[in-house]
């Protein structure tokens, strides 16, 4: 019986000048390019999106109010909102109101942001801090801060001073919880390691719990400061004499919603504006940080 000998030659290779075919299905070489084509063409820049959605309601506002669907009496049209912008500006009630109204809020923030500061980093640096401050934080965020309002006219009376105390007492509460949290957040194993490396106590706080607190503060801060703006709005109903607020009042007597939807718009406004610095803040101080930002 024989056997036939096994073959164990190699495999011939294609000689240089032989040419070759590409393997790879030609279908898919062109969907991967018209998928690219099509993102591309797709892509709407960023602005646009964010400004697609007041400018759509504010083009509903005008229709609206053109075809007589939102009576005048109900809500005035855009067109007479801005004619009293303009007009309010030129004789500077609107630049007066909004001075004092912007006086009010940065001296109310300034003075609440001091207090939650101070109170946070109390209760979270300390276990002592922990146990007299944030209970008693807990407890006293359960109240409404608009009713207040009458203790403070009983207290402080009708001038400047509750209205500075509301916004300062609005802007504590989102400060003071979201500093006390990204303080008690930072992993310990991080603190251990750190205090192994021969970091003191303050060494530890500057190079490890401030760089953890610092992403919670700066939302905090945010909330802070729509906060001050929303409390502003019922402080200045307080026997103001100036603000915004104070145009709100007498127009309310009149039933002049151009003014009054003229005044919220300015607040709005500010609060975006106070809102987009922050924004702007946060890419400056938080670079460091690899932050998940949506999928496109």
């Amino acid at each position: 019986m024989t056997t036939k000998p096994l073959d164990t030659a190699a495999p011939a290779l294609p000689r240089p000048d032989t040419p070759t075919t590409d393997k790879t299905p030609p279908a898919a070489r062109v969907t991967i390019r018209g998928t690219a084509r099509a993102a591309r063409r797709l892509t709407v820049p960023r602005s646009v999106r964010r400004a697609a959605g007041p400018v759509g309601l504010v083009l509903l506002w005008f229709l609206t109010s053109a075809t007589g669907v939102l009576p005048e009496s109900v809500l005035a049209s855009p067109v007479d909102v801005m004619r009293q912008a303009v007009e309010l500006t030129k004789n500077g009630e609107l630049p007066g109101a909004v001075a004092a109204s912007g006086r009010r809020a940065a001296t109310g923030f300034l003075i609440g942001a001091a207090i939650a500061l101070s109170l946070s980093l109390l209760a979270g640096l300390f276990r002592l801090g922990e146990d007299v401050i944030d209970s008693s934080m807990g407890m006293f965020r359960a109240i409404p801060w608009v009713g207040l309002i009458p203790l403070f006219i009983v207290w402080f009376g009708i001038e400047e001073t509750p209205k500075i105390a509301l916004v300062a007492l609005g802007v504590t509460y989102p400060l003071y919880f979201n500093i006390y949290g990204g303080i008690r957040s930072t992993d310990a194993q991080l603190v251990e390691a750190a205090r192994m490396m021969g970091l003191g106590r303050l060494g530890l706080i500057r190079y490890v719990i401030l760089p953890n607190t610092l992403p919670g503060a700066l939302v905090g801060l945010r909330y802070a400061l729509s906060t001050a703006w929303l409390a502003l709005v019922f402080a200045e109903q307080i026997n103001a004499d100036a603000g915004l607020g104070y145009l709100m009042s007498n127009a309310q007597q009149y039933f002049r919603t151009d003014i009054i939807v003229l005044c919220l718009a300015v607040y709005a406004l500010l609060g975006l504006t106070c809102d987009f610095a922050v924004r702007i803040l946060s890419r400056r101080l938080l670079t460091w940080r690899a932050n998940f930002e949506g999928e496109a």
